[in-house]
């Protein structure tokens, strides 16, 4: 929402300030232009980057346009970990191992339909139980597992939003080109009369206008957005590290869900006393 909220804001300012001062929306109208520095920009993208990197640019739009991890997402993970070690508490380990092994069959995950969409979370949390499981790990190196698992992650997940960067860096460069292009046309035509000269040099610095508005208002804004959301995500996984490794070293589940709770930035943080309530509701379940 507030991608179009913001591309909306800045249109209207640009386009709004230009009429203003006199000038013609059509005149801004240079399909070849704009066709100049999409399609070199498209092409720069997919020389630089491989395939999985494009499809996470495409995936990490999607989920910049459909909202990102909310507070309720993060009560409802908060949640979810308490359930789960409360079945171990009664249970035993071996209780979890259906939950587990087949998460998308799980009656508790899927009381959580964010938690159980978004599949690296599914697969950090399972794969992490599984060791805890085995009982073959010390929590210290636990701990250094799951913070290696959460950086590879992070890394991976951060070159859609790289490489989105680089291509609005070269959109002022592309820009010029296309402006250049602009200048070899107009010299073309330099024995025309005035307003056809006008118009072609009027139709090149359009070009550098689209690169730079391009750059500057949309492209490396949306970059920005997906780096957000990406540490948004490291931080949900950084907040599952936290009570899992707190239920590994024998802390009670309401206590280990505390420790998750406390490292989460005040934004998206539940209160205590709303996280107490929750849990208090699954377990009269």
């Amino acid at each position: 929402m507030f991608v179009f909220i913001g591309a909306i804001i800045v249109l209207g300012s640009v386009l709004g300030g230009f009429i203003m001062a006199g000038g013609q929306v059509l005149a801004l109208s240079q399909p070849s232009e704009l066709l100049v520095i999409a399609g070199a920009a498209l092409g720069s993208l997919v020389i630089a980057s491989p395939l999985g990197v494009i499809k996470g640019i495409i995936s990490q739009v999607k989920g910049v346009l459909g909202g990102g991890i909310k507070k309720e997402d993060y009560l409802g993970v908060l949640v979810m970990m308490y359930e789960i070690f409360n079945v171990a508490r009664r249970d035993g380990l071996v209780g979890l191992e259906n939950h587990i092994e087949h998460p998308e069959e799980s009656e508790i995950f899927k009381r959580y339909p964010v938690f159980l969409k978004n599949h690296h979370a599914v697969s950090f949390f399972s794969d992490t139980m599984r060791v805890v499981i085995s009982g073959a790990v010390q929590p210290h190196d636990l701990e250094d597992l799951m913070d290696e698992d959460i950086e590879v992650l992070h890394e991976e997940e951060l070159q859609p939003s790289q490489a989105l960067n680089t291509v609005a860096e070269s959109l002022p460069g592309l820009g010029i080109v296309a402006a250049v292009l602009g200048v070899v046309i107009t010299m073309a035509h330099i024995d025309g009369p005035p307003e056809e000269i006008g118009h072609h040099i009027a139709a090149a610095l359009v070009g550098t206008f689209l690169g730079v508005l391009g750059c500057y208002g949309f492209v490396g804004p949306l970059a920005n957005s997906l780096k957000v959301r990406t540490n948004d995500m490291k931080q949900y996984l950084s907040c599952m590290k936290h009570a899992l490794l707190s239920f590994h070293k024998g802390v009670a589940g309401v206590i280990a869900v505390e420790f998750a709770r406390r490292s989460l930035c005040a934004e998206v943080r539940p209160g205590f006393l709303e996280l107490e309530k929750a849990c208090n509701e699954v377990k009269r379940k």
